[in-house]
């Protein structure tokens, strides 16, 4: 497989200075119009950093809850936004202390890149970007914390990130959550009683995490050592920086807004349906 992380070029893109940030589906819609531009022939891999302010993002398993009003009430009177996301998983939180950050990869005609694959990319890069703190980084599922998988990233038994796929033809976008600072146990806290409130005991097909809030830190708080969302982006940007990589500032081009006004209107349509607003 190709080795994303050496010597390539990346185009850089940071949802925190577009005009577009304010529109709900922004950072999701950006996602998939930047898979669809690596599609195209002889285009760059893409860093995209997407911080939001106050969101819980649910996946679509999600709305298989059979108390969903309920639990989106629930998360709405705690003044969370809600957002059902396409690509796969359960819900996250996303606010101030979490860095959302992907990495869309284009695919050769000739070489497949596995789910997996995909998932090994991201976690060699975080791996790379914290190896001066001397703590092991591991990858396997934390069952009790939100949105368990099994490329959750964890230091000393604690989770600190979670990472998704999404896919398109030719191009892959590896998405992940990384909570830096702020308060992580109550977004444990949140995501629980979420989960309490749209089951309200009853038995399903489908399997929903019992959320523990212990479960889960920031890196602050496992690495010893005060850091902001800001210092982490910039940790990102210098490592593939220093591993030969290439970086571009990314330019929102014609192709790219079509698909993203496509994919916007989707995305908003899906909300709509689910949530009858």
């Amino acid at each position: 497989m190709t080795d994303f992380l050496h010597e390539s070029i990346f185009e850089l893109f940071d949802s925190s200075t577009t005009p577009l940030r304010s529109q709900t589906y922004a950072h999701f819609a950006l996602g998939d119009a930047f898979i669809r531009r690596v599609n195209q022939p002889n285009r760059s891999a893409i860093a995209h950093f997407w911080p939001i302010e106050n969101m819980v993002i649910l996946g679509m398993m999600d709305t298989k809850l059979p108390y969903l009003a309920d639990g989106v009430s629930f998360l709405e009177n705690k003044g969370a936004q809600v957002v059902v996301r396409p690509a796969g998983g359960l819900a996250v939180v996303a606010d101030p202390g979490i860095l959302n950050f992907s990495l869309i990869l284009p695919e050769a005609d000739d070489e497949k890149i596995s789910i997996d694959d995909g998932y090994q990319v991201m976690v060699d890069l975080i791996s790379q970007v914290f190896a001066p703190y001397g703590k092991a980084i591991e990858a396997y599922e934390i069952v009790d914390s939100y949105c368990p998988g099994k490329f959750d990233l964890s230091i000393d038994g604690k989770k600190f990130a979670g990472i998704a796929q999404r896919r398109f033809k030719k191009g892959i976008a590896i998405m992940i959550y990384m909570s830096v600072e702020g308060d992580q146990n109550g977004r444990g806290k949140l995501i629980q009683v979420f989960y309490e409130v749209g089951l309200k005991g009853e038995e399903t097909q489908w399997s929903f995490p019992l959320v523990n809030p212990d479960s889960m830190a920031n890196l602050s708080d496992l690495l010893d050592t005060p850091l902001t969302v800001a210092q982490v982006k910039q940790m990102i940007i210098d490592t593939l920086i220093k591993q030969g990589n290439h970086l571009v500032e990314g330019d929102y081009t014609a192709d790219i807004m079509t698909a993203y006004h496509d994919a916007y209107t989707k995305m908003e349509k899906r909300n709509r349906q689910l949530f009858g607003k």
